[in-house]
């Protein structure tokens, strides 16, 4: 079974890499153990997003008569926003397989390793081996939820992100430990449907890798709607012996002990790497990454790397871009590497966050001049008459060239409007140009603009 390209996952990267080398006419097969799709369809980017758009539809429900309308009866079914979220991510993962199918990629299942001579052992359900070879060969197995010595998960009472989109019935309390992403979107959404959340952030702020302001922002919006933050504190460990789960917390103010019915690791990821044969073919790694040069390839000729096992931004959309960029590079097309300084993040939870770039603290860490802008939704007219005025647009320039260093927006929607200042910081446009680009009214992304003549001392609405 010879082919141009073996991919080992079906992530974002995995799926992405095949489906583009097949488009360049190359041979393809896909090697995967478990859902077509990886964890970002199947237990992370897509059915989040599904039971976070439950929790808003629910406080949109709840707040109703801030709108003008009357409601009555209304309470959360928990089972049936699980059982959507599912339904969601079956649907994206049959998708994949359709895509795959249509780009006539082979789809392997099983349990595949690497072998020397760019061969893949794949080992089926039912224990049967059959070997593959290619020409290139790349490795997508994408990340799990990290687990840390003192806080070891059981799958039931201490849990990782998988459970959390999947428990039988929602907990009355919840211990969230860790406040990037995963545990701030898990700790709106269980906060939003009626558990009492408490989050155990080890840095000075929550989301501790976006700008300062943001942080801060997003704590006041936590803390007004009632989820409790514990800032510069640790797990030192949690007693499941009893109903439910008493957590030892060490804070500056000591320790104390918090009961909850379930705990909530988001500490994090780790790289899946082990067994699947890299030492065997002698790829280098460090510090549970595998290395790569700017076309991911590896230290062994043929063999290629990806996404999460990488230390790059652990995002589907970063996974997404190296592969199509590793593919077009193996195809002898000109490409250039990717610019990791203008990746946007996202987080989903609400208010929403987005950020791309230099945050404030970094950019003058750098040793830049700075100009800075920042607009309130309080003041943007959309906002205003959709119901939500919380939070910002910031915008950071180099105050002696006009660079645009970054940008942070937290509030409705933000996720949608930070492509704006990513393909600008692309196209290296300047300030004054996105000053003079109309931009519709009234919109949320006004604020962009606004943000930006603030900068520049010409905003017309503050």
């Amino acid at each position: 079974m010879n082919y141009d390209l073996i991919v080992l996952g079906s992530g974002p990267g995995g799926y992405v890499a095949a489906i583009r080398a097949a488009q360049l006419g190359m041979k393809t097969a896909i090697v995967e153990k478990s859902e077509l799709g990886g964890v970002c369809l199947n237990w992370g980017c897509i059915p989040t997003k599904a039971l976070l758009k439950s929790a808003q539809v629910f406080e949109y429900l709840m707040h109703a008569q801030d709108y003008g309308i009357k409601t009555t009866g209304v309470e959360a079914d928990f089972p049936s926003m699980i059982k959507r979220s599912r339904g969601v991510a079956d649907a994206m993962s049959k998708g994949v397989t359709f895509l795959l199918k249509k780009n006539k990629i082979d789809v392997i299942s099983g349990y595949g390793t690497l072998k020397s001579g760019r061969k893949i052992e794949v080992k089926d359900s039912a224990g049967k081996t059959q070997t593959y070879e290619a020409k290139n060969i790349i490795i997508a197995t994408g990340a799990r939820s990290r687990e840390l010595p003192n806080l070891k998960q059981d799958g039931k009472k201490v849990i990782g992100y998988r459970e959390a989109m999947n428990l039988e019935k929602q907990p009355k309390s919840i211990v969230v430990v860790g406040s990037g992403a995963i545990g701030v979107e898990f700790a709106y959404f269980y906060h939003s449907i009626g558990t009492k959340v408490t989050i155990v952030e080890f840095m000075p702020n929550i989301v501790p890798i976006e700008d300062e302001d943001v942080s801060k922002q997003l704590a006041r919006s936590f803390k007004k709607s009632g989820i409790e933050i514990m800032l510069e504190s640790t797990v030192e460990s949690v007693d499941t012996s009893g109903a439910g789960c008493k957590v030892k917390v060490k804070s500056k103010k000591g320790e104390e002990i918090l009961e909850c019915d379930v705990v909530l690791s988001a500490v994090g990821i780790s790289s899946n790497i082990e067994n699947i044969g890299l030492e065997e073919v002698g790829i280098i790694t460090d510090k549970g990454k595998i290395l790569v040069n700017e076309w991911y390839q590896t230290n062994m000729p043929g063999y290629f790397a990806i996404g999460d096992v990488l230390n790059t931004p652990a995002l589907a959309h970063v996974a997404s871009h190296e592969a199509i960029t590793c593919i077009e590079k193996i195809a002898g097309m000109h490409v250039e590497p990717i610019d990791y300084k203008n990746v946007p993040g996202c987080t989903y939870c609400s208010p929403e966050i987005a950020s791309v770039g230099y945050t404030e603290k970094a950019a003058k860490e750098a040793g830049y001049e700075i100009k800075i802008g920042k607009f309130p939704f309080s003041a943007s007219g959309k906002a205003k008459a959709g119901g939500n005025a919380d939070g910002f647009v910031k915008v950071i320039f180099d105050a002696k060239y006009g660079e645009w260093l970054g940008a942070h927006m937290i509030g409705a929607n933000v996720t949608e409007l930070v492509a704006e200042v990513v393909a600008a910081r692309k196209l290296e446009t300047t300030g004054h140009e996105i000053i003079k680009t109309i931009h519709p009214h009234p919109t949320m992304s006004e604020a962009i603009m606004e943000a930006v003549a603030e900068a520049y001392g010409e905003c017309i609405h503050l």
